[in-house]
């Protein structure tokens, strides 16, 4: 089948459109100007662009849905607030990552002191009630495991992992952000992050051994 002049026609016009849009798109750095200079619009799209990859992130930090939306939210606020300091030293992306995990890792800080607090409130004869360690016991043969209940199993280890090991994961292995970016955002070197990373998988294989035999 061979295609005519004015199918060839079309085509090209169709392509020269999506280059134009794409082109008309402005880039981060030039909404990042916008914004500085008073552009609110312009702020809205930079969200646009970034809070899934934010909420996602600070999801798997906190394994909690209000929780990270409220992070992430005050994530962009504080970031609104501070842009004129944004010399473009480093991507908006890398900037506003390290807003939102600073604040969250700030958060998680908080979150497990209240917990230990609250533990140390807990009745010490709990220990002896048979329901109890029956149903905690690592030997339970309710452990039947589905998929759901695995991923389950695999949130609670990495809410196990110390704050710079479940970062590192999530921002590799679920986010998908390379080890250059990662180090930007954890203001480490590459090295450092390898090495995190390495742990980490180590810890979480510790943590779910029983469930992968």
């Amino acid at each position: 089948m061979r295609i005519g002049p004015a199918a060839m026609k079309t085509e090209t016009t169709v392509d020269k459109d999506l280059l134009s849009a794409n082109a008309a798109k402005p880039d981060d750095q030039e909404l990042v100007r916008s914004v500085q200079g008073g552009d609110l619009a312009a702020y809205d799209e930079l969200v646009r662009r970034y809070q899934v990859r934010i909420y996602a992130t600070l999801y798997h930090m906190t394994s909690n849905h209000e929780d990270a939306n409220d992070l992430a939210q005050e994530s962009f606020i504080k970031a609104f607030h501070a842009i004129k300091s944004f010399k473009g030293e480093s991507s908006f992306f890398t900037w506003l990552y390290r807003i939102a995990v600073n604040k969250t890792i700030n958060f998680l800080k908080q979150r497990k002191n209240r917990i230990y607090l609250s533990l140390n409130d807990l009745d010490l004869n709990a220990e002896n009630d048979p329901d109890l360690v029956a149903f905690v016991s690592e030997k339970n043969p309710r452990r039947d495991m589905s998929l759901t209940e695995l991923q389950e199993k695999l949130n609670a280890a990495i809410q196990r992992l110390s704050e710079d090991h479940r970062l590192v994961v999530t921002l590799h292995d679920i986010q998908g952000l390379s080890h250059e970016e990662i180090g930007k955002i954890m203001d480490c070197n590459v090295g450092t992050v390898r090495s995190r990373l390495f742990y980490a998988r180590q810890q979480l294989q510790a943590f779910l051994s029983d469930y992968l035999k």
